[in-house]
């Protein structure tokens, strides 16, 4: 099984509504046990909003660290799930299950080499 990252694309501006983020997490919530049950769940987390992101570089040989997110844009990347699947067409099924539950865009993308080398 190769590991897969399925990352969340939300539009910058803050949470929904309470009245909508409610049935969302709800939907979210299962995904992760369907993910869990399936034998697929690696990790999964939602990330706080690009505001609170540290830059850490190193220029001219020095550490740098600046405030803010590396890059700025409409959209961020609002929490992630790592997945073990056979291949890339049953990582982009797990991918459309959880763009269903968030009502967001999700991007799947493959790690590199096997899980036994990133993984303790």
């Amino acid at each position: 099984m190769k590991h897969y990252l399925l990352s969340i694309q939300q539009p910058d501006g803050g949470p929904a509504a309470p009245e909508v983020l409610e049935p969302i997490m709800r939907d979210v919530k299962a995904f992760n046990d369907e993910l869990r049950a399936a034998g697929a769940w690696v990790f999964a987390g939602g990330l706080h909003d690009p505001g609170t992101a540290t830059v850490v570089r190193v220029r001219d040989g020095e550490v740098l660290v600046t405030d803010g997110p590396y890059a700025e844009g409409k959209e961020h990347v609002g929490g992630l799930s790592v997945i073990a699947a056979p291949d890339l067409d049953a990582a982009l099924e797990w991918g459309g299950k959880l763009a269903r539950a968030t009502t967001l865009p999700v991007e799947v993308r493959p790690f590199q080499g096997e899980p036994g080398e990133h993984l303790p």
